[in-house]
């Protein structure tokens, strides 16, 4: 029996366009599922910077209350209220820093972290003649 050549073209054709319809489905499913990825990592995005934005906050308050109890009249208030008998450094006692005081303390620190000393090493060598 001989199979008619529109009937074969027919069916490559069917076949073709099925192929077609797939590849594009999964095509457009593959955009969905990326589209809804990009959608959570956009709501996870901004929870966190809801999250760091809070802390930043509470940092601030508490850089703020730490600043009013340093201040040298809430001091002088506290001693009184809490008969601590503080009284305040002499200039004898007091030191000033023409450098960074944030880089001093962080040398003073390290001072010893990486070895003050130096280490001799000694390396063979072969001398040719």
């Amino acid at each position: 029996m001989r199979t008619s050549t529109n009937h074969a073209f027919v069916n490559q054709f069917l076949v073709y366009t099925l192929v077609t319809i797939c590849f594009s489905g999964s095509i457009g499913l593959g955009t969905v599922w990326m589209r809804h990825q990009i959608s959570l990592t956009a709501n996870a995005n901004r929870a966190l910077e809801a999250h760091i934005a809070e802390v930043q906050r509470h940092l601030a308050e508490a850089a703020t209350a730490i600043e009013g109890e340093q201040d040298s009249d809430v001091l002088l208030q506290r001693n009184a209220a809490w008969h601590l008998g503080l009284v305040p450094p002499s200039q004898a006692q007091v030191v000033h820093l023409a450098e960074d005081p944030v880089m001093h303390l962080a040398t003073k620190r390290d001072r010893g972290l990486f070895g003050d000393g130096r280490v001799a090493i000694a390396f063979p060598t072969a001398l040719r003649r």
